[in-house]
């Protein structure tokens, strides 16, 4: 078997895209870089790097090999933090993945009240949609997602949250829809407003709509929550949103909810951790907290 340490030159060097300064990353000299390199090289009997003017370069099979290289450095590095972790959670860090909207508007009360508790423990949020955050999970950027269910993986440990419930809003302009319930067909006839594509609200919605025969297109596509929430408040049309995280907007009167004449299914968050990937202790406060104070 290749040693891991050439595999962790060829690691640094990728990624910095210069000897010198692999060398300087890993503590070595330059011709213990090449050196390295050179082996690996041998071993594998195909060619890795090609010199330029700039530095050295990937070649077609260096640029196969380096996502696999990357995937085990992260869980090498990962496995590294863990164990110096494990004495206790007086350090440390978390990693945690979920969307925009749940890092606001669902972790951050968490968040806040770990922090108290444990203040030399560092936080990292990575945001991204729900099949974005089971990627970094399985290759070892972040300890726990936080993701909207059905999630069916046999790859991980799935634990339930918190219940949310969808609803469409609208602003002043259209208000006189929230006045009564309404058809999926009346709804149709005013500007949809929705997240991205690839979201997994915007998949539930379009696939309820579809269900009962109807295709949903909105007319303007949002990345965020909170723009969802601003330009259904100025007129733009009746956008899609958790309700949960406008109930300050609908009691204050600047949103009103728009009921169809048949009921949204509620949503459910999951937690979600890798299996066979042991939690460091900071990290598994921070599960049980989420369980416990949000009655998972």
């Amino acid at each position: 078997m290749i040693s891991l340490e050439l595999y962790k030159v060829f690691y640094l060097t990728a990624k910095l895209g210069s000897l010198s300064k692999a060398a300087k990353a890993l503590y070595i000299t330059q011709p213990s870089v090449t050196h390295a390199i050179k082996q690996l090289e041998q071993q594998l009997e195909l060619p890795l790097f090609a010199r330029t003017s700039k530095g050295v370069e990937l070649t077609k099979e260096g640029a196969v090999l380096l996502p696999y290289i990357e995937q085990a450095y992260n869980f090498i590095s990962l496995a590294e933090e863990k164990l110096k972790e494990l004495k206790n959670i007086a350090g440390g860090e978390i990693k945690i993945g979920g969307s925009d909207s749940l890092c606001k508007h669902y972790l951050l009360p968490f968040l806040e009240s770990f922090h108290a508790d444990y203040p030399n423990v560092q936080i990292n949020l990575v945001h991204g949609t729900t099949p974005e955050i089971v990627k970094e999970l399985k290759d070892g950027k972040i300890d726990i997602g936080i993701v909207r269910m059905p999630l069916n993986d046999s790859q991980l440990i799935v634990r339930q949250g918190i219940t949310l419930q969808d609803c469409f809003v609208t602003g002043v302009k259209y208000r006189e829809l929230a006045e009564h319930t309404v058809s999926m067909e009346r709804l149709l006839e005013h500007p949809i407003i929705l997240f991205t594509r690839n979201s997994s609200s915007r998949n539930f919605i379009t696939r309820l709509f579809r269900e009962r025969g109807f295709d949903l297109h909105p007319d303007i596509e949002l990345g965020s929550v909170d723009l969802l929430i601003q330009f259904a408040k100025i007129g733009f049309g009746i956008s899609f949103v958790t309700r949960e995280f406008v109930a300050s907007e609908l009691e204050e009167g600047t949103l009103f909810e728009v009921k169809l004449d048949l009921p949204i299914p509620s949503a459910q968050i999951g937690i979600i951790t890798l299996k066979n990937m042991p939690l460091s202790q900071a990290a598994s406060a921070f599960v049980r907290r989420l369980e416990i104070e949000g009655g998972a």
